[in-house]
């Protein structure tokens, strides 16, 4: 069964030793390895956050981040960056070749990295301003508003797009 959490109700959450999410819920009894997860990543990244148990069923649901304490929403979103990877590529630093396959060099907002992009394919458009970009090993990237990239690395992409 779900609870659906108003936003005056905040989840009680912890990590266990294990350094796992443990769920409180309504009965008061604890439920080790909850999960968090997104329900639009892309789109709406802060809500409508379901709240996994270890039987992949919700037990419970936040429509926005925004409206729980820091504490609660600091494990969440330390939970949720550990699940995904997916880097943002803020600036294209390189490109090998304007053929298909090319190895990228792009600073993302992990840190510079390369990749092998297959073919024009694999860099998709989610959104009016939202790429996503697969690499050859499955990786995906995301670029959030292309328009707003600096020029060199606008000039890379548009070769591609």
């Amino acid at each position: 069964m779900t609870t659906s959490l108003p936003a005056t109700q905040a989840p009680e959450l912890r990590r266990n030793s294990a350094g796992r999410l443990e769920w409180r819920g309504p009965d008061g009894e604890w439920i080790r390895g909850v999960v968090p997860v997104r329900a639009f990543p892309i789109q709406a990244p802060d809500r409508h956050i379901s709240l996994v148990g270890p039987d992949g069923h919700e037990v419970a649901y936040v429509e926005s981040l925004a409206t729980l304490a820091a504490p609660t929403r600091a494990l969440i979103e330390q939970a949720l960056h550990e699940r995904e990877f997916t880097p943002v590529i803020r600036r294209l630093l390189e490109v090998s070749s304007f053929a298909t396959p090319s190895t990228w060099t792009v600073e993302t907002d992990r840190g510079v990295t390369r990749f092998v992009l297959k073919g024009e394919e694999d860099i998709r458009r989610l959104a009016r301003d939202v790429l996503l970009i697969q690499d050859s090993h499955g990786v995906q990237y995301l670029i959030r508003r292309p328009l707003e990239l600096d020029r060199h690395s606008r000039r890379l992409l548009d070769r591609f797009l």
